[in-house]
């Protein structure tokens, strides 16, 4: 196995560890030769490993001291927080709450969206939610949420923030798994088209606060379908 596997596996390892209550936040870490037994690697892995985790605010340096787990609130790479979450709230919760979070997000995007859109971004938009239809039509649930990622893609890139994507992208990977098991509802396939045809229809006026109402009330019929479907 590759050293690069062999981080990945042991960041996941440590992070069973946060969920099972061995690892808590303001505690040193395992000293690295108890690590490296434990894992059966060389102390240069578990460097790479810890400086991973420091990268992503799971663990920070204390001078003279060994490094301490932070608390879940303050950890910078979401995959990471949703793993432990998922286990300590379940995946009811986690869901909504990422939901929460990707309307605080769109919401927005796309009221500064409505004033910055040109008649291209337009109708790239209406290419996408014809696509929408015609894999609903085909039973395509994969091209299906494609075509979905790809007109909210459009909404996110002509907001005019460039650090929209930056903190949206590593939630949409995160989304995208959750929307494909969504989208297997014909009936959340329905209402997806229903609320993307008012979203864009909002945007066609250029009223932000319209815009900002439709894709808030798309995020809550999303909310009322994984509730009632999926979760």
């Amino acid at each position: 196995m590759g050293r690069e596997s062999l981080v990945d596996q042991l960041i996941s390892e440590l992070l069973d560890d946060v969920v099972a209550g061995r690892l808590v936040p303001g505690e040193p870490l395992p000293a690295e030769a108890e690590l490296a037994t434990r894992f059966d690697v060389n102390r240069l892995t578990i460097r790479e490993a810890i400086r991973k985790l420091q990268a992503q605010g799971i663990v920070r340096t204390v001078p003279g001291r060994r490094s301490e787990l932070n608390p879940v609130g303050r950890w910078t790479d979401i995959g990471a927080a949703l793993q432990v979450a998922e286990e300590q709230i379940g995946r009811a919760d986690s869901s909504i709450q990422l939901l929460q979070l990707r309307r605080m997000i769109e919401t927005g995007a796309c009221a500064l969206a409505a004033t910055r859109m040109g008649s291209d971004d337009l109708d790239q938009m209406e290419r996408e939610l014809d696509g929408m239809r015609a894999a609903s039509v085909a039973n395509d649930v994969e091209a299906f949420v494609v075509h979905d990622i790809a007109f909210h893609d459009v909404i996110l890139d002509s907001c005019g923030n460039r650090f929209v994507r930056t903190l949206f992208d590593p939630l949409q990977a995160l989304l995208k798994q959750r929307r494909t098991d969504t989208s297997r509802v014909p009936a959340v396939q329905e209402h997806a088209i229903e609320m993307h045809n008012a979203v864009l229809d909002a945007l066609r006026t250029q009223d932000a606060d319209l815009a900002a109402a439709a894709m808030a009330a798309h995020m809550d019929q999303t909310e009322r379908d994984l509730i009632r479907y999926v979760l």
